[in-house]
């Protein structure tokens, strides 16, 4: 399901308030992987019904490019929900590529919702499991059942840690989510960004950490950020476009690591097809079939991220 965007690159994720027009015209022109249009937490209540049909107008009428376009509904818990889904998923065509479901708690959540786009794709003349789903993470109980929701749903394209939410459910002291977080030799978030990644990995789905704040510090971003990249996330959450400048160079492998990569695997083809063996010295290191796939990782996200071997 949802074939065209599942293998696309998510390195940066631009959210853009679903009520403000002059936002939402400067959306494509960012250059961000994935974008999506908000219905949740930056519209205001009394905002929310309005914004629909900007979002909708937005995806029709739009120069989107081939990004991922996904637009974050509202959650299940609120007298938004059904809504949301019933008019933007009904009106916006075949362009949407995805729905948000921020703070989801259970696997029954994302059935519920892949039961209800089913009714309105099949209303809206779209091909059924053509809208995909990314999920949240946002309390306490969703991270608990995280294994249950990534495998819920054949819709499901990525997992979303929600860290500003998340913070508030569990009851951590801080008023902002920024880099003082990582700090120090173990971290509030070391087993939350391990138990989402293994869950996502786990179920063939890409995995997305959430915001940095402190939007105009850039290279506190590039600090936070490297560390879900080194985890093995996908991607972050960019609120401007200068934020997506610098998620798309974190989330990226560097040249000479793609090419590295690329090595390793014409010497390990070589070591296994021509020469009968299954572990081959490359350089200084010993390699085996399990460098091979450490090296076809990073060749499949830098093709993800449009880079080229470097001609020998």
């Amino acid at each position: 399901m949802s074939e065209r965007s599942r293998s696309l690159p998510r390195r940066s994720c631009l959210s853009t308030p679903g009520s403000s027009d002059r936002f939402l015209a400067k959306a494509p022109t960012a250059t961000a992987d994935m974008s999506f249009l908000d219905l949740e937490d930056s519209v205001a209540p009394n905002e929310k019904v309005a914004a629909r049909a900007k979002v909708v107008n937005a995806i029709r009428t739009l120069e989107w490019d081939d990004r991922v376009l996904c637009v974050r509904i509202n959650a299940w818990d609120t007298p938004w929900t059904y809504g949301d889904v019933i008019e933007v998923v009904g009106n916006a065509g075949s362009r949407l590529d995805e729905i948000m479901m921020p703070k989801v708690q259970s696997a029954a959540e994302v059935i519920a919702m892949d039961l209800l786009l089913t009714q309105v794709e099949k209303n809206a003349g779209l091909p059924v499991g053509h809208i995909g789903i990314e999920a949240q993470i946002e309390t306490a109980r969703g991270l608990i059942n995280v294994e249950e929701i990534c495998a819920a749903s054949p819709r499901l394209e990525t997992i979303v840690f929600g860290p500003a939410d998340f913070s508030a459910s569990i009851g951590m002291p801080v008023t902002t989510i920024d880099e003082t977080i990582h700090h120090g030799p173990s971290t509030p978030f070391s087993y939350i960004f391990a138990k989402i990644l293994m869950a996502g990995r786990a179920n063939g789905l890409q995995v997305i950490d959430g915001p940095f704040l402190k939007v105009r510090d850039l290279d506190a971003l590039r600090f936070t950020a490297n560390i879900s990249y080194n985890y093995g996330f996908d991607g972050k959450w960019a609120l401007t476009p200068d934020q997506a400048l610098v998620l798309n160079e974190v989330y990226s492998p560097s040249q000479e690591l793609f090419d590295k990569s690329y090595a390793i695997l014409d010497a390990y083809e070589f070591a296994t097809e021509q020469k009968g063996t299954g572990a081959v010295m490359f350089g200084d290191e010993m390699i085996d079939e399990a460098s091979a796939k450490i090296a076809n990782s990073f060749v499949a996200r830098g093709h993800r991220s449009g880079m080229a071997r470097t001609p020998k």
